[in-house]
């Protein structure tokens, strides 16, 4: 005989469920306590499980933190303006990642420094294991408009085709908020084409 489960009796999770449960909690304790605050047992008491299921999937702190943003990151994925004018591509380009660096802002200083300082890493270095596809997208942005006669290919260097969205990235780290849209014209127009036309 099978006694039906009441509805007060919490729902086992597994596999990605789970993961996401956990990883949506340690980004949560992280913007809450920063790296140095965040534990292993405060994530698993957000995510409504225990300590030992989060030890089960993340060896280390490190780890966990590191795919948390990397999820979190996730949440901000870049579709291709595709305008048929570089500057417009460029300023949609800047204009979606102004969100996405705002949020992070906040994550990749204060609350990361002891990240950084126990794993012997950097921003950039964490940086660049998140945003691969983004990089493919903007790259790609730029060599259609060069393919196009628009721009002089031959300028694009892998420096000069981050610049804006280093730039934008500078500002939002330097004011903990979006750039406004004046400045990201700005950038496009007063420095960066003219670098490539």
């Amino acid at each position: 005989m099978h006694l039906a489960r009441s509805d007060s009796t919490p729902r086992r999770r597994r596999g990605a469920e789970l993961r996401a449960a956990l990883l949506d909690a340690a980004w949560d304790e992280l913007m809450a306590h920063g790296y140095a605050g965040l534990t292993f047992a405060a994530v698993a008491e957000r995510a409504g499980t225990s300590r030992p299921v989060v030890n089960r999937h993340w060896a280390a702190k490190d780890l966990l933190v590191r795919d948390a943003i990397r999820r979190a990151s996730a949440d901000f994925a870049l579709t291709d303006p595709d305008t048929g004018s570089l500057r417009d591509d460029t300023i949609a380009l800047l204009e979606q990642l102004n969100g996405a660096f705002t949020a992070f802002a906040a994550a990749m200083t204060a609350q990361l420094a002891a990240y950084f300082e126990e794993t012997g890493t950097t921003p950039a270095e964490l940086r660049a294991s998140l945003v691969e596809a983004r990089w493919a997208l903007i790259e790609s942005v730029a060599h259609r408009a060069a393919a196009r006669g628009e721009i002089d290919g031959t300028k694009l260097t892998p420096r000069i085709t981050r610049l804006p969205f280093d730039l934008l990235r500078h500002q939002v780290l330097m004011e903990l908020e979006p750039v406004p849209s004046e400045d990201i014209r700005e950038i496009v127009d007063t420095i960066y084409l003219p670098l490539i036309t």
